[in-house]
């Protein structure tokens, strides 16, 4: 609903208040001629000491309300009216799946903090930007499993998020587990826009659904994948458990490249390489511009007349000054 504004739909008739002034006039003229004082007083501060008196205020009670009701009348003729914008908004739904791998090698901290840390913490800005669409959440490393379904409870959603750590299954990369567990959790969607959003630091080794099978799938049921590559160019460092305690040793960065794209390409998504936080959150902000809410909006302006209030309430300050007038007159006078 957009602002109220208020306005006359006659404007030049509001130039008739301009009959007070000569009401006004008329009043005082009939008031006060003739009133010459016929009795002289040593001392009239017995008489100012009176005050306005209960008396006095009656005696000009009926003018005021005349008064008020010609001006309350005169803005009920002018027509006020408000008017406020309203607006019909249809969207066309989306429903996204983040699939990620939380495989061990995540770890590995050339981002800040590692990289597992830093995809959840951008994946959850990116949560929070788009209220109107259902989102879940997949996770796999050497196998898959749905740790949110679709939903449109971005708390929940985003504290099962929070709750994803390494090494809570079997390790291992199963890349075409989970893209075919995402789909799954998408096939019976009835959503115009359905995606699959796959974040990994590896190589495909494991999983019994190979990742151009799960692609296929993909593409059977129009799911849209994006798929994002994490890690640095050549070496990151990564916590390694030593006799000593951990120590951070260079482990070289193996991502698949060329499958990431192909899956990407072949259903209709985009190919993005991360290779520390900055770049991470600019992707996810890519991705959210390309699959913007397809939004249509009706407006049409709703009209409100209120000359009725106005003369309604001048109609009951006449009624008031003929009732003053009639059970009221002798003690006026």
């Amino acid at each position: 609903m957009g602002d109220s504004s208020f306005f006359f739909e006659y404007p030049h008739l509001l130039w008739l208040e301009l009959l007070l002034v000569p009401m006004l006039a008329i009043y005082l003229w009939r008031h006060f001629r003739g009133k010459e004082p016929f009795m002289s007083f040593s001392d009239t501060l017995a008489f100012l000491r009176r005050g306005i008196t209960v008396k006095t205020i009656l005696m000009h009670a009926p003018f005021v309300l005349e008064c008020l009701a010609v001006a309350l009348m005169v803005i009920a003729i002018a027509r006020p009216r408000s008017s406020s914008v309203n607006e019909t908004i249809d969207t066309e739904g989306i429903d996204i799946v983040l699939a990620l791998d939380v495989s061990t090698s995540m770890l590995a901290r050339d981002f800040d903090p590692d990289r597992i840390e830093a995809a959840k913490g951008i994946a959850t800005e990116f949560i929070a930007q788009r209220p109107a669409d259902r989102m879940g959440l997949v996770v796999f490393a050497g196998e898959s499993f749905t740790q949110c379904p679709l939903t449109t409870d971005r708390p929940t959603l985003i504290n099962l998020l929070k709750e994803v750590e390494c090494g809570l299954i079997e390790d291992g990369t199963a890349i075409g587990n989970g893209l075919a567990t995402a789909v799954a959790r998408l096939k019976d969607s009835n959503a115009e826009s359905r995606v699959v959003i796959l974040l990994t630091d590896g190589v495909n080794n494991r999983g019994e659904i190979t990742p151009m099978m799960a692609t296929d799938i993909a593409k059977t049921y129009g799911v849209r994948v994006y798929t994002i590559g994490v890690g640095a160019m050549g070496d990151a460092p990564y916590p390694v458990m030593t006799p000593f305690g951990v120590q951070i040793q260079k482990v070289p960065v193996e991502i698949d490249e060329k499958l990431l794209q192909d899956i990407a390409e072949q259903t209709g998504g985009a190919y993005f390489r991360a290779t520390d936080n900055t770049k991470l959150l600019a992707i996810y902000g890519e991705i959210n511009k390309m699959e913007k809410v397809k939004t249509t909006v009706d407006s049409f302006p709703i009209y409100k007349e209120l000359f009725g209030k106005f003369g309604l309430a001048a109609l009951i300050l006449f009624l008031l000054d003929i009732v003053l007038k009639l059970f009221a007159g002798r003690r006026i006078v």
